[in-house]
């Protein structure tokens, strides 16, 4: 098996978010490999209108009707999409104050759009083969959080954990909830719904809201699949053989016993076993048994620089002004050669409507990205950023390169009309960082050089005491750059 990205719960001006279908698909193709495109659809106990509730009832009933209007050409088009080499599934979304909120997924290119009072209402009116994903669960019970006494995993397979609302696994999770809708409740945590015995595995998505599918740190789902086919994706989201991570693509294989990720089994003796690949220099993996933790690596352990081997080289672009900006880039290499690149491309971030912000209805995201290895020794890109809005909201782009050579490897980058050479000893002690213009500009910054002593893990760890009637295990992996990956629990059932 192999593992397949893919973003599928995000929005766009099919209903209430911005940004048309053409360009989100674009922008899907140029960073996943599988993707839904969701519509706002109903929202069957919606408060009732009033002065202050007014423009939040009518931007709703706006967005619901609009995908009924075009539920036809907009399905028809996300099939035309699968076709050209990305993965689409169909979807929408169901609100609800009783249920919290779901968005429902089929691989039928004819599924129908149907309304229900709850999540089993979608499943059993649409007639196809389809599931339901609680998002944004974290939010109080009754305010649009999940209800687990509602929740059934038989038609939920999956959970969303990690979205642009926030980090749903604990209190003390990195990224708490800031939305406009409210704090995190920790009655209505993934911890939670473990400890209350519910099965099912973990995804992220980004919840982007204005056409921008995969918009890096805001969510993306992770399968362990047979092949980059509908069947076999679909296949490893009912199993749970899933994981989110919430930007970097951080590699993992987890299984107990060869039973991998969202799977269940049983016995007292359990060998666990992963093989770890991040992204960024290692902060932890903590591996927990119902909640708590039975094993820490700690990155600081992993220094040592190697002089031969594997490297990761990171290319960061933004900065500046809040003008679109374009970059075009070229990464040759004598001496060595690129093994593989990871594009991480970002829009302009909308979450939901608002009265005192107006967007470009149709183009707020038509904008360039694409990222290619041309051969081994020479690679090519391009994309447009925006300045930061604040310290704190980045939104910067950045590539991923894995080069295999040595110390004497030889890089030479060209940023526009910017250009620099350097070998991997001399990225080993420093990046390199320039400006594009003498004031405010727009900049990019080539990340120190990671040795693959620093990226690349692999455990056995034996565990022979059972705790419960089903013990439960997960893994947690943090980066030193705030990235974060959560993998699917295995369930062992013990018998007790």
């Amino acid at each position: 098996m192999d593992i397949y990205w893919g973003d599928l719960h995000n929005h766009c001006g099919i209903t209430y978010g911005f940004g048309c279908l053409e360009n989100a698909i674009e922008r899907a193709k140029s960073q996943l490999d599988f993707c839904a495109f969701t519509g706002h659809a109903m929202w069957p106990d919606m408060y009732e209108k009033r002065p202050e509730t007014e423009f939040v009832v009518n931007f709703h009933e706006e967005g619901f009707k609009k995908l009924k209007d075009h539920w036809t050409d907009i399905r028809n088009r996300v099939k035309r999409a699968g076709k050209e080499g990305l993965v689409t599934f169909q979807g929408y979304e169901l609100h609800s104050s009783q249920y919290g909120d779901y968005h429902l997924l089929s691989p039928a290119d004819d599924l129908p759009l149907v309304y229900g009072e709850s999540p089993k209402d979608l499943i059993k009116a649409c007639q196809r083969d389809a599931i339901v994903i609680p998002h944004h669960i974290g939010y109080p019970k009754g305010y649009r959080g999940i209800n687990w006494d509602e929740f059934d995993s038989s038609i939920s397979p999956v959970v969303e954990v990690f979205s642009k609302h926030g980090c749903g696994m604990s209190e003390e999770a990195d990224y708490p909830y800031y939305h406009n809708m409210g704090p995190r409740d920790g009655r209505n945590l993934i911890y939670e719904g473990l400890k209350r015995g519910k099965q099912f595995g973990f995804v992220a998505s980004t919840d982007h809201h204005a056409g921008f599918p995969g918009s890096y740190g805001d969510g993306m789902a992770a399968v362990w699949a047979e092949g980059k086919t509908k069947e076999s994706i679909w296949g490893a989201l009912k199993a749970g053989r899933t994981y989110a991570v919430t930007g970097d693509r951080i590699h993992c294989q987890f299984d107990i016993n060869g039973i991998p990720m969202g799977g269940k089994t049983e016995g007292s003796k359990r060998v666990l076993n992963w093989n770890v690949k991040t992204e960024y220099g290692l902060d932890k993996i903590v591996v927990y048994k119902n909640g708590k933790p039975i094993y820490v690596e700690n990155g600081e352990l992993h220094k040592k620089n190697i002089s031969r081997g594997r490297y990761k080289i990171r290319i960061e672009m933004g900065w500046g002004k809040q003008d679109l900006y374009r970059w075009s880039g070229k990464l040759g290499v004598t001496g060595g050669s690129i093994v593989s690149l990871h594009p991480y491309f970002r829009g302009r971030s909308v979450l939901a409507p608002s009265q005192d912000e107006c967007y470009d209805v149709d183009q707020i995201n038509d904008i360039a990205t694409s990222a290619l290895v041309l051969d081994g020794s020479s690679a090519e890109w391009i994309c447009d950023t925006v300045g930061n809005k604040s310290t704190l909201h980045p939104s910067t782009s950045s590539i991923v390169f894995e080069i295999e050579g040595n110390l004497n490897t030889k890089l030479y980058f060209k940023m526009n009309q910017k250009d620099y050479r350097a070998s991997i000893g001399d990225l080993l002690e420093y990046g390199y960082v320039c400006e594009m213009e003498y004031y405010h500009s727009q900049a990019f910054k080539i990340h120190p050089a990671l040795p693959c002593s620093r990226y690349q893990f692999e455990m056995e760890l034996e565990d022979n005491h059972p705790e419960q009637l089903c013990d439960v295990y997960h893994m947690e992996i943090s980066q030193k750059n705030r990235q974060w990956a959560y993998i699917s629990p295995v369930y062992v059932r013990t018998g007790l």
